[in-house]
């Protein structure tokens, strides 16, 4: 039976690693979504944000340090939640297909939190 999750740790260490040089080649889009609650700038979230996703994709990336990346990977995937929260939110009254994209964040985290569970286990990849 096919999963929906892919359970590849490497491609979950690409789309880290790809999420994290996104976050340090165009940062102002990604320091909108930070919550204002969180001390600090947003600017500063938003490069420590890029820094754990590339530091948690060379862990995925290495066999030996694979299970607890893949962990970290899954813990980082709750904990920003609540900036795709504020995206939606702040974008509810965006046209049609904007709006869609920051709803369809939402439940796209809940596969993205398997996939890091997945590569987690010793069978992966």
């Amino acid at each position: 039976m096919t999963r929906f999750v892919p359970r590849s740790p490497l491609l979950l260490a690409g789309l880290m690693a790809a999420a994290g040089v996104a976050h340090l080649a165009a940062p102002e889009p990604f320091d909108a979504l930070v919550p204002r609650s969180l001390p600090g700038s947003p600017r500063a979230w938003t490069l420590a944000s890029s820094a754990v996703e590339l530091a948690l994709a060379a862990g995925l990336a290495v066999p030996r340090t694979r299970r607890v990346s893949a962990q970290a990977t899954g813990l980082f995937f709750v904990g920003v939640f609540p900036a795709n929260i504020k995206m939606a939110y702040d974008w509810r009254t965006r046209p049609g297909p904007a709006r869609a994209l920051a709803y369809g964040r939402l439940p796209l985290q809940v596969p993205l939190y398997l996939w890091a569970r997945a590569a987690a286990r010793p069978s992966a990849v």
